[in-house]
């Protein structure tokens, strides 16, 4: 029985079918405001593979600037969890995209596991990236999300030690979040051999396929980790292109030329 969770690593091994590494794409819900989001949700998750949403919060630990003036700006324009629940399952018709919420787990457990993977899955949502919930504390969200069959994505960083990277590779579902760097989101990476080195050995060990994620703003870096990563996660500069009013689907397409 086919899973939601399934169609996220279906959709990143679709682009490396047709030779290039996945794009999925970050954006801020209810940012830049709230009545223009199933409208930028529509055109992102028109072009990129698999689309990230970020739940807003008010104590972030691993977005940069970028993404915390996004969320600021949307908490202060009245974004709630259940309003973004609300937006994705009336929103017709559905990105072609997978979707996945990226929230820390405070906005989670406010809304209570008793309901949210249902909610979520109404919705369209097919998993959830949770950065501050550590995996020796994760089973009862699995749990949770198991019942109806959404992924919990796990990130993995340069300095994770060999051993817990391969029991996080083989633990993650959709795909292995692999951080290119120590810090936060925002800062761009010039993806010098080391960072490649490191993919590859999370590739080497991960059942799933392995996006590389922080400082992803370029189609040379897209092209410089090919053949190293089965996608990108582009977040921050993302955000700045709504930010900024652009065509966020045109930037996408730039990085998949």
């Amino acid at each position: 029985m086919t899973m939601p969770r399934d169609s996220i690593s279906a959709a990143i091994r679709a682009a490396g079918a047709q030779g290039r590494p996945a794009v999925v794409g970050f954006m801020t819900a209810g940012f830049p405001d709230r009545a223009g989001f199933q409208a930028s949700l529509a055109a992102i998750g028109g072009t990129a593979d698999v689309v990230e949403i970020g739940v807003p919060f008010t104590d972030p630990m691993a977005d940069g600037m970028t993404i915390q003036r996004a969320s600021f700006a949307a908490l202060q324009g009245g974004f709630t969890l259940p309003w973004l629940l609300g937006e994705l399952e009336r929103m017709q018709p559905r990105p072609r995209a997978p979707l996945l919420l990226m929230s820390y787990l405070n906005p989670l457990l406010a809304y209570g596991l008793d309901d949210l993977p249902e909610a979520a899955a109404r919705s369209g949502v097919s998993g959830f990236i949770i950065p501050d919930l550590p995996f020796e504390e994760s089973g009862e969200m699995r749990v949770a999300l198991d019942r109806v069959g959404l992924a919990l994505v796990q990130m993995v960083t340069p300095v994770t030690p060999a051993s817990r990277l391969k029991m996080l590779c083989e633990a993650s579902q959709g795909f292995v979040y692999a951080v290119t760097m120590t810090g936060t989101t925002g800062r761009s990476v010039a993806v010098p051999d080391d960072v490649l080195a490191y993919m590859d050995r999370v590739r080497a060990v991960s059942p799933v396929p392995v996006c590389a994620g922080f400082g992803i703003r370029s189609r040379e870096q897209v092209a410089r980790m090919q053949g190293h990563v089965d996608g990108v996660v582009v977040g921050s500069a993302l955000v700045e292109v709504l930010e900024r009013g652009e065509d966020p689907a045109a930037f996408l397409r730039s990085l998949q030329a």
